[in-house]
């Protein structure tokens, strides 16, 4: 068994270890504890965002242990929510690396707060958590909405930036799900903006601190100054290092499969004779950037999994230009749209698709999917 591991999470790459970890899951402590620091939580955010397994399959083995969808729906929302951001991308496209709802206000400045970057907020458990983020390329998602708070609404940082920094870092990073999350902390993907005091941060951190410049009743926010220590900003330049281009070999009389950043599926086609190539295009990682332990990810996850994947690094025109494919198949995707040849579905939960204003009008329709 291979392990992807930094210093404080491991995650298996293995598919079978990853199917394990889909067993362990307690969808009903889940409900009830997501949303603290030792909660629940599935540790299963890399292997979805990378399409090694979908929210489909995952909540088909849970159903499977018995569980009924009225004892674990929170469960079931939670997976929702990442096909939903997926079909707010497909529909509003580039739409969404800007405002897409609203105008966020108050706005001064384009950057990040160095303090966050430098994990030195003066928030133990925000500080700790970042720390600890740099060395494992995990974070809880609580603590990613703190974090989207103080930048976006204490520190009147527009979104994006922020937002491109923590998606840099994340083994699981989406951009769907990281951008309109973060337009919905910073009320240009929602009616309100998210704000969280020092005392929510240390009920669901378990910390104990006081005297911070969270520290205050949620009344306050509203008239609130930038803290002094969110004022100086900064911006930066993110590179995303790939692998060396190299030449790869195709037998012209089989199909091609395209693998990519969002598609990693080691069931797919597995009984085909295939050329298989893990698609690593520069144009798109100059758009979306990662850090080297997302790229070592995906390319340890697709060799372990991946029967005679191989990796291209160029573009799509370059590698039908350069090589005899025949027939190409590939998966959907808002990024793929550039693709030539067949294009197949993905595993989406439910047959819902199309442009939801809210995800209450979205879950309206996929609650009606299930058996109650």
């Amino acid at each position: 068994m291979q392990l992807f591991e930094q210093q404080d999470f491991i995650f298996p790459l293995s598919y079978d270890e990853i199917r394990q970890r889909i067993r362990h899951i307690d969808p009903v402590k889940y409900g009830s504890t997501r949303n603290y620091l030792n909660g629940a939580v599935t540790y299963l955010s890399p292997y979805i965002s990378r399409g090694i397994i979908s929210t489909k399959f995952i909540l088909s083995e849970v159903l499977s242990r018995g569980y009924k969808p009225a004892q674990i729906e929170k469960f079931i929302q939670e997976l929702a929510w990442r096909d939903y951001w997926q079909q707010v991308w497909i529909t509003k496209g580039e739409a969404i690396n800007k405002d897409l709802k609203n105008e966020q206000q108050p706005v001064s400045n384009i950057g990040i707060p160095q303090a966050i970057v430098v994990a030195k907020t003066g928030i133990e458990a925000i500080d700790k958590a970042i720390v600890s983020f740099y060395k494992t390329g995990y974070i809880h998602n609580h603590l990613r909405m703190y974090i989207a708070a103080i930048a976006c609404n204490m520190g009147q940082s527009h979104w994006k930036a922020p937002a491109q920094w923590m998606y840099y870092h994340l083994l699981d990073a989406d951009w769907a799900s990281n951008a309109l999350s973060w337009q919905w902390v910073a009320g240009a993907n929602a009616n309100k903006k998210y704000v969280a005091n020092q005392d929510n941060i240390n009920k669901y951190c378990f910390s104990a601190q006081k005297d911070t410049f969270l520290d205050l009743p949620y009344v306050a926010f509203a008239s609130m100054e930038i803290p002094e220590v969110l004022k100086d900003t900064t911006a930066f330049s993110l590179k995303t290092p790939l692998p060396k281009p190299r030449s790869i070999s195709i037998n012209e009389n089989l199909p091609t499969y395209i693998y990519n950043f969002y598609n990693l599926d080691p069931l797919w086609k597995k009984d085909t004779l295939a050329n298989r190539i893990l698609l690593l295009e520069p144009s798109h990682f100059e758009q979306y950037p990662v850090s080297q332990k997302s790229i070592d990810f995906i390319c340890k996850t697709s060799a372990e999994n991946i029967s005679n994947i191989q990796i291209f690094v160029g573009e799509f025109t370059d590698l039908v230009s350069s090589y005899p494919l025949g027939k190409v198949y590939y998966k959907e995707h808002p990024l793929n749209n550039h693709y030539e040849g067949i294009e197949e579905a993905r595993d989406w939960m439910f047959d819902v698709k199309g442009y939801y204003p809210s995800f209450f009008a979205f879950w309206k329709k996929c609650k009606k999917q299930l058996r109650y």
